[in-house]
């Protein structure tokens, strides 16, 4: 099932996606409130949702899509991931293995943390695997819809899209984590800063990122195949490279991804919203493109219904001076 936020003659809907209509939800106008009756009635969001649509209908193509879960207040909501979790291609996977089969010590630290991805990141049934890389990214106000611009600010020294699944969860009132679904994400990020110096990875994901348009529900598919595209500013394919993703594709499991995120007290906060992505392989930027401002992202994998598009943009910063009180 695929659900879908979006907004139609002026009011806002949560709906099932089939195909190129949308079966309108009666009595929800968020995937937020559908979620939490879910949760607080122990019940399936698949069932609950087709169990509320209605006979109304609308056109995938007359609405504005939303972000497909979000929180009414953005400070509320967590945007985060790990990277160094996926394998890639066969080619590059024999590359990989092949980089990280001598000597430990010899290998940088991204090759260190790949290594003990792939030795420990798919632990056993109820066992926790190693810890991935992780990083913060923001709050809900950094997530654009399929549609949005994506705001580069002005100091960045690049903007490049990062394909990657996402995880989409809500805390429930008991403190206890449930994924609402999975969408196709762009984690978008600064390839250049973080080129400098490994240490300035945290500056490089603090950007802003497009998810959606619709959710998975239920389990996440082992094995996905997608394609990621740059747009020219005349919406010609400029460059474009398939992706996998999945379990099948990662050195880590989804179960030991979301452990190590949830296992903090911090991100357990009953009513909040959580973005998590989960890596990539495939970037524009390691084949040499710098997207310019104006070109668009096209990111699209058939399970998760239509593709995610974003036109990057240039956000003039706003420098505030510190007062001293």
């Amino acid at each position: 099932m695929l659900l879908i936020q979006f907004q139609h003659a002026g009011k806002r809907h949560v709906g099932i996606l089939e195909q190129d209509a949308i079966r309108v939800i009666d009595g929800y106008a968020t995937t937020y409130s559908l979620a939490q009756t879910a949760i607080r009635t122990k019940q399936g969001l698949a069932e609950l949702a087709e169990a509320s649509a209605g006979a109304d209908t609308v056109a995938f193509a007359d609405v504005t899509p939303l972000v497909p879960l979000d929180h009414e207040d953005p400070a509320h909501t967590y945007v985060t991931g790990t990277g160094l979790t996926h394998l890639g291609s066969a080619d590059t996977r024999d590359a990989m293995h092949k980089k990280i089969g001598g000597d430990v010590e010899a290998l940088s630290d991204s090759m260190k943390m790949f290594r003990l991805g792939v030795e420990g990141g798919k632990p056993a049934d109820g066992q926790a695997g190693v810890q991935p890389e992780w990083f913060y990214k923001g709050d809900g106000s950094i997530v654009a819809a399929s549609g949005a611009t994506l705001a580069m600010p002005d100091f960045a020294l690049d903007g490049g899209e990062e394909p990657e699944i996402a995880g989409l969860y809500l805390i429930g009132d008991d403190g206890q984590p449930c994924r609402v679904g999975f969408a196709i994400g762009n984690e978008f990020s600064d390839h250049v800063t973080e080129r400098q110096n490994y240490l300035y990875l945290a500056h490089s994901k603090l950007r802003a990122c497009g998810v959606g348009p619709a959710l998975l529900v239920g389990e996440l598919p082992a094995h996905i195949e997608g394609v990621s595209r740059v747009l020219d500013t005349a919406g010609k394919v400029r460059w474009q490279k398939a992706f996998v993703s999945g379990e099948q594709n990662m050195s880590h499991t989804v179960a030991n991804l979301e452990h190590h995120h949830f296992k903090y007290g911090l991100f357990k906060r009953p009513g909040d919203v959580h973005v998590h992505f989960f890596g990539t392989a495939t970037l524009s930027f390691a084949d040499g493109v710098s997207v310019k401002p104006g070109e668009t992202f096209e990111i699209e994998a058939s399970v998760f219904g239509p593709p995610l598009r974003n036109k990057l943009s240039v956000l003039e910063t706003s420098y505030a001076k510190v007062q001293t009180l």
